[in-house]
């Protein structure tokens, strides 16, 4: 039993982000001060079915290891960073290569050249010179990497011996996307797929990116390939495959906890979540998303049944 289990609304922080969160980033300087330790923890999760699991684990874990945890959903990172940095959340879970692109932008402008990347170490380098100012500690990266992916019918890939999105690129097959409009000019998207792959796009269905009509699209065939992510739990519902990212188009979005270290930066504290990145992987993440999306169950019980699997709870 959870020693502490209270629900928070978001609408707590709404109020509180027309407040100052402190001194602005251009008097911070190098943190020094020992790493914190407080005994009640609260974790962040962004709302969204994925977010909402991690952050489960994450507050389990740390209860495990004797704190007091509370939950908050929020759904705008605009509205939870702050509130990390202020101390009204202490953990929250993130992705390598957006967050540090969100940061870079928050401190040098909407015009910063991105800094994410598909290398996860100079990923990681960027995002940890960039969290270090605001008083943030970015934790190792786990095995799980949640990131665009494509994918294609299965049996179309049978058909033509398609395994990586370099096959793709060999076999000069015409392929109509099913993605988000903007993949029209996303690096990582149809400029990247022809630039480094020699894919040949012929159109852009604008479905959105990973939903069901776009995966409709390309089951049914009126689509050759779908960009979704790679903890999309659904795919297989439409005997869809995913292509291998062989060549790295993709950012390095490895899935890392961010904590405040004034109040949680303990090696205590950070034992206890880095137990978690050494046994969940890509494919346990769609696993788990999928028991929530499609068979309903709720994400503490879908968390805890997975961690007392693993043997760390």
């Amino acid at each position: 039993m959870r020693p502490l289990r209270t629900a928070v609304v978001a609408v707590l922080l709404l109020t509180v982000t027309a407040c100052t969160f402190g001194p602005s980033l251009e008097h911070r300087g190098r943190i020094t001060a020992p790493p914190g330790n407080s005994s009640h923890l609260t974790i962040g999760s962004a709302g969204f079915t994925e977010s909402d699991l991690l952050a489960e684990m994450y507050a389990l874990l740390l209860d495990r290891a004797g704190y007091h945890t509370r939950m908050l959903s929020v759904t705008n990172r605009e509205i939870y960073e702050p509130a990390l940095e202020s101390g009204q959340i202490d953990v929250v879970p993130e992705y390598a290569a957006t967050f540090a692109d969100w940061l870079n932008t928050r401190t040098h402008g909407p015009d910063a050249r991105p800094v994410g990347s598909p290398d996860l170490a100079a990923t990681m380098r960027a995002l940890r010179a960039l969290a270090e100012p605001r008083g943030l500690l970015v934790l190792a990266p786990g095995r799980a990497v949640d990131q665009n992916a494509f994918a294609v019918a299965a049996s179309f890939a049978r058909k033509h011996r398609l395994r990586t999105l370099s096959d793709l690129g060999a076999s000069g097959l015409p392929i109509r996307l099913a993605a988000g409009d903007e993949c029209v000019q996303r690096p990582y998207c149809a400029p990247g797929l022809k630039k480094t792959y020699g894919i040949r796009i012929t159109a852009i269905d604008p479905k959105g990116v990973g939903t069901t009509p776009a995966k409709k699209a390309v089951q049914d065939g009126e689509d050759q390939m779908v960009l979704t992510t790679t903890t999309d739990a659904t795919l297989g519902q439409f005997g869809l495959v995913i292509l291998e990212d062989d060549k790295h188009l993709q950012n390095a979005d490895y899935i890392v906890p961010v904590v405040n270290r004034a109040r949680a930066g303990s090696a205590r504290a950070t034992r206890a979540l880095d137990r978690l990145n050494t046994v969940l992987t890509t494919k346990d993440l769609a696993s788990l998303n999928e028991q929530v999306d499609s068979w309903r169950r709720l994400p503490e019980d879908v968390a805890r049944a997975y961690l007392k699997s693993k043997h760390l709870i």
